[in-house]
């Protein structure tokens, strides 16, 4: 089933690089690809403007829309096998929020789109710093603590976001804002994503060489420490590293909503609950969703519709879907 996941999303990403308001035969994205890897002795059958549309324009949004889909995913995956609870979504600990107060007040301030990246991950970082050290405040490091800490700073930095949004100018910061807010891939370039690229990736492969331990900790805090796991250590690295995922997500293309809520239900549904196989296969699934949501909200219409909007139309839908069908095993 992971090969099937891999095949699907190479084909996903193939025909969305083809597919747009300049159609390119699948073939010469093929070719172009491969002459980027290849520069010499290979005949040239397409346009230079083909070969700038999937380049410069398509490939790095693409690109991006893998990392985010995945790394949001597998986000969403880890809490909730962390949390024992399948309603956990990656902005638990108020990450997306946080993102957003630091990218708002970057628009606000007049900073180029790179400053805008770098001041919302620095400050989703930092709210998920605060939500961490509630629980700390109060001595109390249960699970359900943090969560509460995590609410709170979460409508904090909402508050925080909703000033910036009244003092903003209405002729274009505002706009700015909400549009950032919303999700897109629009502006997105290679830059951008060479800069979160590197974390995202390390990242990912230590959640997933430690998805044995996110099983242990599934069973339950007795039963982990008895088979001899470092709880606090293990569940500790896991949010770290889930947090970082999260962020890099939001710096790269502001928040989206549900991909982090359903697509581990979807790997549930496909594979089972054994975090070994759930969390890979949700990342690849979660990269293909995004590919998919990427490529209707640039086709769609004649302007680029916000990402969260599209996510939340197919997002609700496919929840209650999975409910259904899982409607037996809930009750």
């Amino acid at each position: 089933m992971i090969y099937f996941s891999i095949f699907l999303f190479i084909a996903a990403f193939l025909i969305s690089l083809s597919i747009g308001r300049f159609n390119v035969p699948l073939i010469q994205v093929v070719k172009i690809l491969i002459s980027q890897v290849v520069p010499t002795g290979m005949e040239v059958t397409w346009t230079e403007q083909m070969q700038n549309v999937i380049i410069n324009i398509r490939l790095p949004r693409l690109v991006g829309a893998s990392l985010v889909g995945g790394a949001l995913a597998l986000s969403g995956a880890t809490y909730q096998g962390l949390f024992k609870n399948p309603l956990v979504s990656p902005d638990l600990l108020g990450v997306s929020n946080g993102a957003c107060v630091g990218a708002a007040i970057a628009i606000l301030l007049g900073f180029p789109s790179l400053v805008i990246q770098g001041c919302a991950l620095l400050t989703g970082l930092l709210a998920v710093l605060i939500s961490t050290s509630i629980p700390k405040f109060f001595k109390n490091n249960s699970s359900l603590m943090l969560v509460l800490g995590g609410v709170i700073v979460s409508g904090f930095m909402s508050s925080l976001l909703g000033i910036t949004k009244y003092v903003a100018d209405p002729d274009n910061q505002l706009a700015a804002i909400v549009y950032w807010t919303m999700g897109s891939f629009a502006t997105t370039n290679m830059n951008q994503v060479l800069l979160v690229m590197p974390a995202i990736l390390s990242v990912m492969v230590v959640l997933l060489l430690m998805r044995w331990r996110i099983n242990l900790l599934s069973l339950g805090d007795k039963e982990a420490r008895s088979l001899g796991v470092n709880i606090r250590k293990t569940r500790g690295l896991a949010i770290f590293c889930a947090t970082i995922l999260t962020a890099c997500a939001v710096c790269l293309c502001g928040t989206i909503g549900w991909v982090g809520l359903i697509i581990p239900h979807f790997g549930r549904l496909i594979i089972g609950h054994d975090n070994r196989y759930l969390l890979p296969i949700s990342t690849i699934i979660g990269a293909v969703f995004m590919i998919v949501v990427d490529t209707i909200a640039r086709n769609l219409t004649g302007s680029e519709i916000p990402l969260s909007i599209i996510t939340g139309l197919l997002g609700a839908p496919l929840f209650v879907w999975l409910l259904a069908r899982q409607k037996v095993r809930i009750s």
